[in-house]
């Protein structure tokens, strides 16, 4: 059976795909309120890219869940 045709292997168990959505749902939370708290003090620009990494954070924790790994 070759790799295209295999049903994919799960991985991790509910419990652990719902903490994982969790720890996404969080991270893009504290996203969007360091966001908005940066564009409400009109911060440069330098310090807008440090939301990268919750965002990151947050994308990485529900794409893991979604795709059950």
């Amino acid at each position: 059976m070759s790799a295209a045709t295999s049903p994919r292997a799960i991985n991790i168990g509910h419990g652990e795909r719902r903490k994982r959505f969790g720890a996404g749902v969080v991270g893009f939370a504290v996203g969007v309120v360091l966001a908005a708290v940066l564009i409400v003090m009109h911060a440069p620009a330098l310090w807008r890219l440090l939301l990268f990494f919750p965002f990151l954070f947050g994308a990485l924790g529900v794409f893991q869940s979604r795709d059950k790994t």
